[in-house]
């Protein structure tokens, strides 16, 4: 794969679409010195104005196609529906913009290949952004795995859920635009359990329950491994902020949070960001105390903003195809999943 890059800092980056997320996004990246977002799209001129204005970023367009022909622009940060990801980012790719997609990457692996072969045709980088994943909490954690903390991992157990406010008019509860629980919430420690486990399951067995809108509220599920390894998850939208994750080894354990978003205290943070734990216990007695594991805090969307604008500028495409094969590794599983739990079988990847 050879690409051009742009190595001059920092990164010039449109939002394609103006929800929630992309304001917390705006807001956390806006003091990096890497990356700097210069312009905001929707297919409302009005919406992009008023988003510009509150958040100071200095260009809007009123489609998203002005903003991908915008030469001043590197790369796009999209966080539109999921069942849109695929689309725009391919287009994006067609335009020479490099892109930072929001999770789940894709509906599936079909999906997420294309978009792999699209970015790759078009010699753009494409990373799937998980701001957790880019925690330095959470590279403490792959180190103490690849350092044999806990030995030979055997078994993960990760869960993620919340409260869906706004009821059926939440985006969430919408299945024409990907919503549900597994998509939103499994996503997250599905992910987590891909990047532990270092491979996709070989089957899934999942079981949910349903809302009248047809989407998941919440699923649980177990992925077996051709190793004769397990994990589990689950994931929902009908339950107190719940984030964690287990993982057990032949010689210790591993306990983490995985939060997107992390602090130094509880309570000091003025957007309600938290300290997010991770401790080991190295041995197999339960008389060994955990060890705490401190790591740097900040913002999960700066750190993922900055590792991609760091990508770009290096040309560090070891980066990409590492992210790329986890991405293609979670849609087929999430896929998997969504399958098992509709109908009601083991389903093979």
């Amino acid at each position: 794969m050879s690409m051009a890059f742009r190595s001059s800092e920092p990164l010039r980056l449109g939002i394609l679409g103006c929800a929630n997320i992309a304001r917390q996004f705006t807001r956390d990246v806006a003091p990096s010195a890497a990356v700097r977002v210069v312009a905001v799209a929707s297919r409302n001129a009005d919406t992009a104005a008023r988003f510009a204005a509150d958040t100071g970023i200095g260009r809007h367009v009123g489609s998203y196609e002005a903003l991908l022909a915008d030469q001043e622009i590197d790369a796009v940060y999209i966080p539109l529906p999921n069942s849109l990801h695929a689309a725009w980012t391919i287009r994006a790719a067609e335009s020479g913009k490099h892109v930072l997609c929001e999770k789940p990457l894709a509906l599936g692996r079909a999906e997420a290949q294309a978009m792999f072969e699209a970015a790759r045709r078009h010699e753009v980088m494409l990373l799937e952004a998980y701001p957790y994943q880019f925690q330095p909490q959470t590279a403490d954690m792959l180190a103490l795995l690849r350092d044999g903390a806990i030995g030979s991992v055997r078994s993960v157990q990760a869960v993620f859920g919340f409260p869906l406010l706004g009821g059926n008019t939440n985006i969430r509860m919408q299945a024409e635009l990907g919503g549900g629980s597994l998509l939103d919430a499994g996503s997250y420690p599905l992910s987590l359990i891909r990047w532990v486990m270092g491979c996709a399951p070989s089957r899934v067995r999942a079981d949910a329950s349903w809302a009248a809108t047809g989407v998941d509220i919440s699923m649980s599920g177990t992925l077996f491994y051709a190793d004769g390894r397990r994990a589990q998850f689950a994931c929902a939208m009908d339950v107190a902020n719940q984030r964690r994750a287990t993982i057990a080894g032949t010689e210790g354990t591993i306990d983490t949070e995985f939060l997107n978003h992390t602090s130094d205290g509880a309570g000091d943070h003025p957007h309600g960001y938290q300290p997010s734990q991770l401790r080991v216990r190295r041995g197999g007695a339960g008389t060994i105390p955990f060890e705490e594991v401190r790591s740097p805090s900040g913002s999960g969307f700066r750190f993922a903003a900055e590792a991609f604008a760091q990508a770009v500028a290096s040309g560090d495409v070891a980066l990409i195809r590492r992210h790329a094969e986890a991405s293609l590794d979670t849609a087929a599983t999430l896929e998997a999943l969504a399958a098992s739990a509709r109908e009601g079988r083991d389903v093979a990847l």
